[in-house]
């Protein structure tokens, strides 16, 4: 439409009626002439709001997601980067408190047997030239560590030093087969050699012990600890290395032979001590972990006690006690039959009129030959006098 002058009279005109409605619709809200009008424009008016409405609704959520998919791209990627995080820092402090826990444990078994230790970590799993079973540790000669010292953790022996650097240093495990240690038997002060099995160990589960003395005892159960060098290299003395589990039967040998599980995890060490100076005595058994107690045997019930008046359980006799009771299989009364009766006490003085003294209840029934007549009778194959009369 054309700016002139007869579209703005035309909008001008509009503008007055619209107005002229309003007030005429609101003073007049009452009145019965314009309350039906009302009623019929605004159902027509809603009804077309509503269709219009449900038209541009999907439109608009669809616009709307649209503008907002970039924001929860960037919403959901930053949701993620911190789940990341937050996970990274509780796998670090559960390692930081096994750590702490196994660098507690290695201080309090050092401080007990006066070993003056540098504390160190595995950092890598190699191989050396001829050992196969070897870790490296990130404590070298800048912090004393030199070769042929004793290697142990809070549990037990681990191994012993075989090349230092400066930072670095190559431990070989007690398991390699090229290993061996000194060893004692916990008590009776028995020597033998522990020594490395490797893969036929389970990669540090079990190594091997051979007992010096043949016919020393040795049994499952017995604990091994280091005996200890000239000098405490490479290995000092009073280490705990293991529990015997397994004892060969070689009769006719020198030695005997064993195997024992270690008490140090090698096959997943990780906190670890050089001892850089031994103690000055030896602490013998005395960091051992304390010994297994046996199991407790269960213990019997109590008889349940008769009460006044109360009728005792019926007792039951054990094959070949001849204890009396029901015996099994036996649905009569205990101690009822002939056979189970003894002849009564008839030691009575001549006149004596009172109750004989039977003793029936704590009778106990001898056994009796099953050829020999029976007491109180002559023949068993006599009838009584008054059946043969």
């Amino acid at each position: 439409m054309k700016d002139s002058r007869r579209s703005r009279l035309f909008l001008g005109l509009l503008l007055a009626a619209a107005l002229v409605l309003i007030t005429v619709d609101h003073r007049s809200e009452n009145m019965p002439v314009f309350g039906p009008m009302r009623t019929v424009v605004t159902s027509a008016f809603g009804a077309v709001e509503r269709g219009v409405s449900t038209v541009t609704e999907p439109i608009g959520g669809f616009v709307g997601a649209l503008a907002g998919a970039q924001g929860s791209r960037e919403q959901i990627t930053n949701l993620k980067s911190q789940n990341a995080k937050l996970e990274g820092e509780l796998s670090s402090q559960r390692i930081d408190k096994r750590r702490s826990a196994e660098l507690q444990a290695m201080l309090g078994l050092s401080g007990l047997g006066g070993y003056k230790i540098v504390p160190a970590q595995v950092v890598a799993r190699r191989a050396s030239p001829g050992f196969e079973d070897a870790v490296e540790i990130d404590a070298g000669t800048s912090d004393g560590v030199k070769p042929d010292m004793t290697v142990l953790n809070g549990q037990g022996l681990v191994g012993r030093v075989v090349k230092a650097t400066a930072s670095t240093a190559t431990v070989v495990l007690l398991c390699d087969p090229a290993s061996s240690a000194g060893a004692r038997l916990e008590a009776s002060g028995e020597l033998g050699v522990v020594s490395g099995l490797g893969a036929n160990g389970g990669s540090g589960r079990r190594v091997m012990f051979r007992l010096l003395d043949a016919t020393a005892p040795l049994a499952a159960g017995a604990r091994l600890v280091s005996f200890g060098s000239q000098q405490g290299v490479p290995y000092v003395a009073g280490v705990p290395i293991g529990t015997v589990e397994k004892v060969e039967a070689t009769p006719g040998e020198l030695t005997r032979t064993a195997y024992a599980k270690p008490f140090a995890d090698l096959s997943s060490v990780d906190i670890v001590g050089v001892v850089v100076e031994g103690p000055k005595r030896d602490p013998r058994d005395a960091l051992l972990p304390p010994a297994p107690k046996p199991a407790a045997k269960p213990k019997p019930k109590p008889a349940a006690p008769v009460m006044p008046g109360q009728q005792a359980p019926p007792q039951i006799a054990r094959p070949g006690t001849g204890a009396p009771g029901n015996v099994p299989g036996n649905t009569g009364p205990a101690n009822q039959g002939p056979e189970n009766t003894a002849p009564e006490d008839v030691n009575t003085a001549p006149g004596d009129t009172g109750p004989r003294n039977i003793d029936r209840q704590n009778r106990v029934e001898s056994p009796r030959d099953p050829l020999a007549p029976v007491q109180g009778r002559d023949d068993a194959s006599t009838p009584p006098d008054d059946e043969a009369a």
